[in-house]
């Protein structure tokens, strides 16, 4: 599995902020990002929800404030999952997932 480190590299394009934006114009899907964010050489579990726009973390605090990044922490993502919304409880609502961060910044990958 491939393992994309969101900093210093994807910060130069702003992963998080460029999905954000292709989510806004599809409002029907829900993208997973998992990784993990690395303190005092340990790996945190770390889980990023992308829907209609915004960013929302299930497992660690992040920035609401639209003008700055929506994590300023080091960490890695290494998969990421495209849901239908709204999630239902049988597995319907997936629809793929990728280890290439690059694939969903393709809004065509989205649908």
């Amino acid at each position: 599995m491939e393992e994309t480190l969101a900093s210093p590299k994807m910060n130069e394009i702003d992963l998080i902020s460029k999905l954000e934006q292709i989510s806004s114009f599809i409002p029907d899907r829900i993208l997973k990002l998992e990784g993990y964010v690395l303190k005092k050489d340990q790996k945190e579990q770390l889980e990023i929800i992308i829907f209609r726009g915004f960013s929302s973390s299930t497992t660690h605090p992040i920035e609401i404030n639209l003008e700055k990044k929506a994590i300023d922490f080091k960490c890695v993502f290494s998969n990421y999952k495209l849901y239908k919304a709204p999630l239902k409880e049988n597995k319907d609502s997936f629809i793929r997932e990728n280890q290439n961060s690059f694939f969903f910044l393709n809004q065509k990958n989205w649908v």
